[in-house]
């Protein structure tokens, strides 16, 4: 368990440079087809369906590819 959390740990690092240094590389996420968006005045709601469930498969196999 403690490589696993020590292995997402130098991901979430290395995303994060990435991020730093290219910031625009992930503007698409929360902009994918299917994501809830609606605006009215000052009144903004926002729910990332399609984001969400994209993150959720890819989670899934990781932790997949983990467990075996």
């Amino acid at each position: 368990m403690a490589k696993v959390l020590i292995f997402l740990g130098i991901i979430l690092v290395l995303v994060g440079v990435v991020w730093l240094v290219f910031p625009n590389i992930f503007s698409w996420i929360g902009r994918l087809p299917g994501d809830i968006r609606y605006e009215s005045g000052n009144t903004r709601i926002y729910f990332p369906v399609m984001t969400m469930i994209i993150i959720s498969v890819v989670g899934s196999i990781l932790l997949n590819l983990f467990n075996r």
